[in-house]
């Protein structure tokens, strides 16, 4: 099994210590690197065994730990597709030490008793939580998980005891995790999935229930009012069960349209927690504007159920709560870019952002919260600010005078052949980077590792300045991203001069940069001066100074 063991670029880059980058430049320098055994062209698998033995020949580290040994095995013990329910199966294991289930073609004895070594030495959860990790970073393009920040905002919005709580698109069990909830409700469209969340759960010592069926259209806990709901649901699901659904009585604030299935999944929630019940909700941002859904937010901002939407991390969160029987519907609703106002605001504090339910209740009942920030009472200081910084950008050109020399030239491919010019493994201070979409610039800092895409040179500083060259290689193109032409840098000309001239030069080319670089900011705080001036003037903030504008009549 050990000789059948493939790895990732990124399982090489862990283990040799190093950047995925470095492991894509040893795939390109050296010929006798291991080819794939596997996967695609897009993302290759290698021998373990031929990838440690070609690092141990180089001298390069190589450190396995028993967590991804165990790993490795158990991703070979059959294909990817039921990698998820191999992970399942070994929290089953890890967690009630049930019989290994795999077929007898998969019995691994050894594997097992690595898995006992590892939670000896880790504790059974952590080992089962390593092994998650591993499981969603060898499918972050397929699988979606609340980011850790997220969960710990949603589980502080629906207060510090929520007794029992629901999330009816659980996934890996993130967010009850994190809730604190004394007994946890779980449901995930996919059993693998639901089979590894549990266990998670199990191992945290949590009381739980837990399905693996898609709640909207198969609702496992039917009749079931929880203290509080959370749920990060599937965004942009199309086939969500629309023509099965009409009429379902969970659709209290209207029918949720075809292409609105997040309005759907805001219903669900509020139907499964108690009159007076948090829901934290995550959304795409685009629900708060659509068109087609402006009729159920309109009649939940009516009935007092939509409380606050706070924009986060790229999404938004929606914070609902059941009305209760005969409860007053609040006139305001908070609409907010920053989370910790949200938080403020629960608690009863005063906070911007807040808007008159009334004035939302137009045609759009558009509730994007970016909407609402071009209102903030600081435009006429922040407009005042960003003037001082704009009059402050002082872009100073070089002093450049007509020459009638015309030098010789030399390519970048002759300057390397005659070792005036190297290729390091990676970049150190003073060493030149170019790539296609970055002009070239001499390095500063630490030693870094660049991506695959780009160029890194090392110069023999008594025969070729570095900023010189860093300025040849912008001339010759590299300072135009948007180019469909790739440019062969080894073909780039170089201009041969005495290096005190190059060094004249590079000084030269360094200020360019910089007049380019400072006409770049001095442009983009000319469009915000812009932007600010008009947010002012338009809402009061704002006046023409005295003596400035001709004497008018007002508007009628």
């Amino acid at each position: 099994m050990e000789e059948q063991a493939t790895v990732t670029a990124a399982d090489i880059a862990r283990i040799a210590g190093v950047g995925r980058a470095a492991v894509s430049n040893w795939r390109r320098r050296y010929g006798d690197f291991p080819p794939p055994v596997g996967g695609t062209a897009s993302s290759p698998f290698f021998s373990l065994v031929a990838v440690e033995k070609w690092l141990r020949e180089r001298g390069k580290p190589v450190e396995i730990s028993l967590g991804d040994r165990i790993w490795q095995r158990l991703r070979n013990l059959g294909d990817d597709l039921a990698l998820g329910d191999r992970v399942g199966r070994v929290g089953s294991y890890l967690s009630r030490r049930h019989a290994w289930t795999f077929s007898p073609r998969y019995d691994d004895a050894e594997l097992l008793e690595l898995l006992d070594r590892f939670a000896a030495e880790r504790g059974a959860r952590e080992a089962f939580e390593f092994l998650c990790e591993r499981y969603v970073e060898a499918h972050s393009r397929q699988l979606s998980v609340t980011p850790e920040p997220v969960a710990e905002l949603m589980s502080r919005l629906i207060g510090p005891a929520p007794g029992v709580v629901l999330d009816p698109a659980c996934g890996f069990g993130t967010l009850l995790l994190a809730s604190g909830g004394t007994r946890l409700l779980g449901q995930t469209g996919d059993p693998a999935t639901s089979c590894i969340a549990a266990h998670r759960l199990l191992l945290a010592g949590a009381d739980m229930e837990m399905y693996g069926a898609d709640a909207l259209s198969m609702d496992s806990f039917e009749g079931v009012l929880a203290d509080a709901v959370v749920c990060d649901p599937p965004f942009n699901e199309r086939e969500w069960g629309y023509d099965e659904l009409v009429g379902d009585p969970r659709w209290v604030y209207g029918q949720p349209p075809r292409g609105e299935p997040e309005l759907a999944w805001v219903q669900h929630c509020l139907a499964h927690v108690k009159p007076g019940g948090p829901v934290a909700i995550r959304m795409p941002p685009a629900a708060a504007g659509r068109r087609t859904g402006r009729r159920i937010r309109g009649n939940l901002l009516r009935a007092g159920a939509l409380r606050a939407v706070v924009t986060v991390g790229g999404a938004d969160l929606w914070l609902l709560r059941r009305p209760e029987p005969g409860e007053r519907p609040p006139s305001r609703l908070l609409l907010a870019t920053d989370p910790s106002t949200v938080e403020e605001y629960l608690r009863g504090v005063d906070v911007p952002g807040t808007v008159r339910i009334i004035d939302l209740l137009d045609e759009e009942i558009d509730l994007s919260p970016a909407r609402y920030q071009d209102r903030d009472e600081h435009a006429g200081e922040a407009f005042l600010e960003v003037r001082r910084y704009f009059e402050g950008i002082r872009p100073e050109l070089p002093s450049l005078a007509v020459s009638e020399e015309k030098p010789s030239y030399v390519t970048i491919g002759e300057l390397l052949k005659s070792g005036v010019l190297t290729v390091p493994e990676s970049v150190e201070e003073g060493d030149v980077v170019a790539s296609p979409s970055v002009p070239a610039y001499v390095h500063s800092g630490e030693t870094i590792e660049v991506e695959p895409t780009m160029s890194k040179y090392r110069t023999d500083p008594d025969r070729l300045d570095a900023a010189f060259l860093a300025g040849c290689l912008r001339a010759a193109g590299q300072i135009a991203p948007t180019s469909s032409t790739r440019i062969d840098l080894k073909r780039t000309r170089i201009p041969r001069l005495p290096i005190e001239t190059q060094r004249a030069h590079g000084v030269a080319f360094t200020r360019l940069a910089a007049f380019e670089a400072a006409l770049r900011e001095a442009a983009e705080s000319g469009l915000e001066l812009v932007r600010l001036g008009l947010t002012g003037l338009t809402e009061g903030q704002l006046k023409p100074e005295t003596g400035q504008a001709p004497e008018a009549k007002l508007l009628h």
